[in-house]
């Protein structure tokens, strides 16, 4: 497996690429449908039922896909992503016009934000299990349509609490986006070719939450915060036509059965079969064990615990910024509402820029691997953590004593983008950590990472606030990067000590 720390997968990428591809045997019976060719009688013994069991060939591979046609289908689902992420965020400018329509607090209003952002964390630990049995692409359309279906309560609202419900069902069904996208780009590429297009898709999540306040602020400005809305269901439409026509079948498992069901069809022989349906596989114990080894991980491992509760810090901050961006610049430098979505062009950028090293840390893992003849121990992952980490807090020292009216109102925008650059490359080196060290049960490991990450970013917007108006702008970021200082050596810490908490590990590899 590709130790390219661009290889994120934001969800379960890594892990489904290991488990998707069956060995190729040579000695198996091609998908030739003529049954004469086949023993006669029941399939009685190993051999006999290796003969009718159905094997991937070049023009069934999605890798074998053209570039182009690849490149379609990257582009789709990065961009459902970004829809999808964008989604939480673009509530933030839209609280005033809910509190004004339904003579609600500002806290109740914050709840849009929250509610859908738990609903991300949730979801895969439904849609993750269900892909692995009915595909990629159903999940996909199923999934998407619903988030497009569901929308439409957001924009016509009886009351608050409504509008409430339908963001959280909203957030749960766009989450298969950050849960089982990644597998499908890595399910197209091989190992040596996929960190490019993993890194754009990895981009589009990342900067969602970012675009969204963008997006928002011109709209609120100019028109009812209702249009907020509409314009995502345009999106959303658009992107799920995508879906439908340009967006194949990428996972293996299915695409064999798949074929397994065609030729029993053609040749009237049962004894067709891919190997997925022969696992004896119940959907109910895989999603309960979804939602029990996730949380089982997180108690039993620190390593994986403090990693955790790492990004879960860093992900409150940035969902905690929807709140605080708007006490900086509008209340101390006088931005409107749409310059004040601008603002958020620093972190957007800071994560273009960490984007755009990649190469220089493809450069520096093959360096690694070569060390270790082509097999470095997952440590070697954190060097990226190390460098992320250092920077989001100084990132956010710089924005907190660069916050008074004083200081030119560029400053503080400028000291953002470091801390969107650290907050790349911790997410990146954190989540190719955990599943390469916890291969065995990768799809866990991001699940446990995936609910308290989103259980943080859902808690903090609540109290950004009351912080604020307490402690002060430079008070109140300081405090933040405070606590992103405090949790800096943990990259450090495992880089020196990880290989010995693995080997202890009940789970790690």
């Amino acid at each position: 497996m590709s130790r390219n720390s661009s290889e994120t997968v934001a969800a379960q990428a890594l892990a489904d690429a290991e488990k998707q591809t069956p060995a190729r045997d040579n000695n198996a019976a091609s998908s030739d449908p003529n049954p004469n060719d086949r023993p006669s009688g029941a399939v009685a013994n190993d051999k006999a039922r290796d003969e009718y069991c159905v094997v991937l060939e070049p023009e069934d591979d999605p890798k074998t896909l053209s570039s182009a046609r690849k490149c379609v289908v990257v582009m789709v689902i990065s961009i459902a992503g970004l829809c999808a992420t964008c989604a939480s965020s673009m509530a933030s400018f839209t609280e005033e016009g809910l509190s004004r329509t339904f003579h609600t607090s500002h806290e109740v209003t914050i709840l849009s934000i929250s509610l859908y952002v738990e609903g991300l964390g949730l979801g895969p630990l439904l849609v993750g299990p269900l892909s692995e049995v009915w595909g990629r692409n159903i999940i996909y359309q199923v999934s998407y349509f619903l988030f497009f279906a569901l929308t439409w309560p957001t924009v016509f609202p009886p009351d608050i609490a409504t509008f409430l419900v339908f963001r959280f069902i909203t957030g749960f069904c766009a989450s298969a986006f950050l849960s089982v996208a990644g597998g499908s780009v890595s399910d197209l590429y091989t190992n040596d070719k996929v960190a490019t297009p993993m890194a754009l898709y990895t981009l589009c999540i990342f900067i969602g939450p970012v675009a969204g306040p963008l997006i928002a602020g011109f709209i609120n400005q100019n028109v009812d915060w209702r249009w907020t809305y509409r314009v995502l269901l345009m999106w959303q439409f658009v992107v799920l036509i995508c879906l439908v026509f340009f967006v194949p079948e990428t996972y293996v498992p299915i695409i064999l059965k798949r074929k397994a069901r065609r030729l029993r069809k053609k040749t009237g022989d049962d004894r067709y079969h891919a190997p997925i349906e022969r696992e004896e596989k119940s959907l109910s114990h895989m999603i309960l064990l979804s939602c029990y080894v996730p949380f089982k991980l997180i108690f039993y491992e620190r390593m994986a615990l403090a990693l955790d509760i790492w990004t879960s810090l860093i992900l409150g901050i940035v969902y905690l910024a929807f709140q605080a961006w708007p006490v900086i610049f509008e209340q101390v430098h006088g931005f409107d509402v749409q310059s004040t979505g601008l603002a958020f062009l620093g972190i957007g950028i800071g994560m273009v820029i960490a984007v755009a090293l990649q190469p220089f840390w493809n450069r520096f893992n093959r360096r690694e691997a070569e060390k270790y003849n082509g097999n470095p121990p997952p440590e070697v992952l954190l060097v990226m953590g190390q460098v992320g980490g250092v920077l989001a807090p100084l990132g956010l020292f710089w924005l907190a004593f660069t916050t008074y009216k004083s200081v030119h109102w560029i400053v503080p925008i400028i000291a953002s983008a470091p801390f969107g650059a650290g907050v790349f490359w911790i997410f990146t080196s954190t989540f190719t950590y955990l599943v390469t060290a916890y291969r065995p049960i990768a799809a866990s490991a991001m699940a446990a990472n995936s609910a308290m990450r989103s259980t943080f970013a859902a808690a903090f917007p609540l109290f950004a606030g009351a912080m604020y108006s307490t402690l002060g702008t430079v008070g109140a970021t300081a405090l933040l990067a405070g606590l992103t200082t405090v949790m800096a050596p943990l990259p450090f810490i495992f880089y020196k000590i990880g290989a010995r908490l693995r080997a202890t590990s009940r789970f790690a590899a």
